[in-house]
This record gives structure tokens, sequence and C-alpha cells, in this order.
């Protein structure tokens, strides 16, 4: 498949990453670090499925559906844990990732 195909997805895969990337890093100042272990760790999930993800598509995966279905799922997992958390970088992680599986669904 042909990346300009995809474009759109590679970017909000990245976005995605990015704010994966970002709330992980801040769960990890936070005075309570213990309570954020399963944000943490779908934080880093996440981040590295969206840039596997996007990377593959960008050298022409012919696994662009079953990939997108993995990320879509792992997305939704993180968006669920961010969500229960009041924090500002964890409340944009959650959209960003909610984003970014409808997205992945959209190409699967």
């Amino acid at each position: 498949m042909a990346y300009e195909q995809y474009q759109s997805l590679v970017e909000t895969l990245h976005d995605c990453m990015v704010a994966c990337n970002h709330c992980y890093d801040a769960c990890l100042k936070e005075e309570n670090e213990n309570m954020m272990a399963d944000c943490i760790r779908l934080d880093r999930e996440c981040a590295d499925i969206c840039a596997y993800v996007a990377q593959s598509i960008v050298r022409g995966t012919p696994f662009v559906s079953e990939l997108t279905q993995v990320c879509a799922a792992i997305c939704e997992a993180c968006g669920n844990e961010c969500k229960k958390h009041d924090k500002e970088h964890c409340q944009d992680c959650a959209e960003a990732c909610f984003s970014c599986a409808e997205a992945c669904k959209q190409a699967a």
C-alpha cells in the first residue's frame, strides 16, 4: 500500500505516540507514581505500537489491516486508563488515543 494513502493515519499515529510519551514522562513525576503504574505501562505500550505501525506503513507493509487492529485495541486500553485520571496530560493522552483508535479501525 502506498504511504500517501495512509498519510493522515501516520500523522495521527505520530500525534498519539507523542501524547503517550508526554503522559508517560509526566506520570513518572507524579507524587504517587505507583498509583499511575497502569497508566505508565499502557502509555509505553501505546507509544511503541503507534511508532511501529507508522514506520511499517511508511515502509509499505502489507499488514496494515492486522497492525491497525492491534493498535486500535491498545490505544483504546490506554485511553480508557488515562481518562480515569484527572491530570491534564492524562486527559490529553486519552483524547489522542481515542482519535488514533478510531483512525486505526477505519484503516483496518
